[in-house]
């Protein structure tokens, strides 16, 4: 692949990506600054802490369509250059340009662009992230394990070039979950549903 090709690809990849959609809902719903909210960030788990549990449900479908829809989209206009879209899509909604390079975790937009490529690990995305939120009630765990799961899927579908990718994106959702992990390590990370008071205690490591 050119590198006209690839910045093809990648650009708008990366603009669809960086929507910020948890920003965006929580303005037009009154709820106030996103970015003041517990930790700041701009994706579903923190909007949740708003209150407003449909807004958070609405940013996370946003915010997995948005992935999916640059991967379809780069497809059809460049097709062979999906991989690069989904690359696009995940950076920009972990570093978007309009919020100085401060996003999300990437979670809910890594298993739209998984779902993107390929239906079946998307699929596997889901399962595992569903599964073990249900299980554990652990946010973060279940995002970082259905990262992981994603390239796993795509080796299992015979494809190497999605799990290269899908790999490399795994690997900054477990980065910028590190202070989750410090907390999982620590006995500290709260549960989904736990009480408002250990919520904002977890705020700065926030996982969505």
């Amino acid at each position: 692949m050119t590198i006209s090709l690839a910045l093809q690809a990648l650009i708008p990849a990366y603009l669809l990506g960086s929507i910020p959609f948890g920003l965006i809902l929580t303005r037009l719903t009154g709820a106030g600054d996103l970015r003041a909210i517990g930790s700041g960030n701009i994706g579903a788990t923190n909007v949740l802490r708003t209150g407003r549990k449909g807004v958070a449900a609405a940013t996370l479908l946003l915010d997995l369509f948005k992935g999916a829809a640059a991967v379809w989209l780069v497809r059809a206009m460049l097709p062979g250059a999906e991989v690069m879209a989904a690359g696009g899509a995940v950076l920009g909604h972990c570093f978007p340009v309009w919020l100085r390079f401060r996003g999300g975790k990437g979670v809910a937009t890594l298993m739209g662009v998984s779902l993107g490529l390929a239906w079946q690990i998307g699929l596997a995305y889901a399962v595992v992230w569903i599964g073990l939120l249900a299980l554990l009630r652990i946010s973060s765990v279940a995002g970082m394990a259905a990262a992981i799961a994603a390239p796993l899927a795509a080796l299992a579908i015979g494809r190497p070039d999605y799990a290269a990718e899908l790999g490399g994106l795994a690997a900054l959702v477990l980065f910028l979950h590190r202070a989750n992990i410090a907390r999982l390590l620590a006995g500290t990370e709260p549960r989904v549903g736990g009480s408002r008071k250990k919520a904002e205690g977890a705020a700065p490591g926030d996982q969505a």
